[in-house]
């Protein structure tokens, strides 16, 4: 008996807890415990629980010193006679609107989203050269000396004195000389030897970056230039000299690093949860607070296969166009990449989703005033909506507001469901034991 009187305290406790705020909106008006207790299924109260404190309980319909009702404890059932899913909550309509319940349908559309990042503006590495000697020398003179200048293609650099490519120039001219002593030969083997020497000659000033103005001037004169240029391969700006006049270079040496900003590239890092909807190709808008009102607009290049260790971010690189030569390498801006993957997906509100760290849940609608709760599975996100992959269906109503109270008379409901059960079979086995 003791045992008995216990269990039924502690089911009181339990249905005081968070749910006492819906408790006290469900029995407001006077009479309205007695009518819930006048159940049409004809089920009969497990027992009455005082509305202000529902550690009091009474096995028979009762009233407190205020003259309010006691509310009757029912097992739940369904209207076909089929138990109801575990912790779904009946609250009455006055209750729903007091609370602020609001509701949102569960919809199938195309998910798209707008990923927003910081850049930082770096060179085009495809555009980037780095110029060596390919033969040891002493530079003679330089005709671009300051980093930061505007250069053409086949601008001269500078002029550089080399034995080798001396040497180089006197095989050619020999070559070219032999050819012109055997031209006329009648023996084909010996005019087509000559014509291989002065082929390889010729091949060997190219490999050592002679250019071909010169070749051509080497030629026409017969004679050997003593300083050859070295040219700018492209239009860029010089970022770095390696070297002065009068210095011994060798083919370690850098002598230029020469830049083409005429495109740039910008790499931002985005978050682990949205790199899965950027692919290459989408287009970005770009914006510089050194360079207010305008908007620069590039596309995604390339998405890097690793994260980054500190920030556990995905490193992704946009590529603009940048004739002006407005952009410049270590500038920081913001940027927006509009994600043209778009998936078809059953969306509800993110905010109708709760959270507990183990497992993501909604309360669907059932029918008015009813709510049942439903572990989902979730997919992407995007525009305040998230992607339900199991769980609810399209055209399901779930809540989105308010959610966290029917929770917690959910808890509550669960809770005095598991202990009512393990109050029955305790009592059944407590009953045999009396009668032996």
């Amino acid at each position: 008996m003791n045992r008995q009187t216990l269990g039924w305290a502690l089911i009181a406790l339990l249905l005081g807890g968070a749910g006492g705020y819906l408790v006290a909106h469900y029995t407001g008006h006077n009479g309205a415990a007695r009518d819930a207790a006048m159940d049409p299924d004809g089920r009969k109260a497990l027992f009455y629980r005082n509305p202000m404190n529902p550690a009091i309980t009474s096995p028979v319909a009762a009233q407190d010193e205020m003259g309010m009702d006691y509310i009757p404890v029912y097992a739940e059932h369904s209207e076909v006679g089929m138990a109801e899913p575990t912790g779904t909550v009946s609250i009455d309509p006055v209750t729903v609107q007091n609370i602020g319940v609001r509701t949102a349908t569960a919809e199938r559309q195309a998910l798209s989203r707008q990923i927003r990042a910081v850049g930082r503006v770096d060179f085009d590495e495809e555009r980037l050269s780095r110029l060596h000697p390919k033969t040891e020398g002493w530079i003679e003179e330089l005709y671009i000396d300051k980093t930061g200048e505007q250069i053409g293609k086949d601008t001269i650099l500078l002029s550089i004195y080399s034995p080798q490519l001396v040497t180089s120039q006197q095989e050619y001219l020999l070559a070219l000389n032999s050819l012109d002593a055997l031209k006329e030969s009648p023996y084909e083997e010996i005019r087509s030897g000559a014509e291989q020497l002065v082929t390889s000659a010729r091949e060997r000033l190219e490999l050592l970056d002679v250019p071909e103005h010169q070749i051509r001037e080497l030629e026409h004169t017969r004679k050997i230039k003593k300083n050859l240029h070295i040219h700018s391969p492209f239009d860029g700006v010089i970022m770095n000299i390696g070297a002065r006049e009068g210095q011994f270079v060798t083919p370690a040496t850098e002598l230029y690093k020469i830049a083409d900003l005429s495109r740039v590239w910008v790499f931002a890092d985005v978050y682990e949860n949205e790199v899965s909807w950027i692919q290459v190709g989408d287009p970005v808008d770009m914006k510089l607070a050194a360079i207010p009102g305008k908007v620069f607009t590039g596309r995604v290049g390339y998405i890097y296969p690793y994260a980054e260790e500190k920030t556990r971010t995905i490193k992704v690189r946009l590529e603009f166009a940048n004739p002006d030569q407005l952009l410049k390498p270590d500038m920081f801006a913001d940027v927006t990449i509009h994600a043209q993957r778009k998936v078809d997906a059953i969306v509800i509100p993110s905010e109708a989703v709760i959270r507990s760290g183990e497992r993501e849940q909604v309360f669907v609608v059932r029918e008015p005033g009813k709510f049942e709760p439903r572990t989902v599975r979730l997919g992407v996100s995007a525009q305040g909506l998230v992607q339900v992959l199991e769980g609810v269906s399209a055209g399901e109503e779930v809540v989105t507001s308010s959610q966290f109270l029917i929770d917690s008379e959910s808890k509550l409901r669960e809770a005095t469901g598991k202990m009512l059960e393990t109050m029955s079979s305790g009592q059944g086995g407590g009953d045999d034991q009396g009668h032996h």
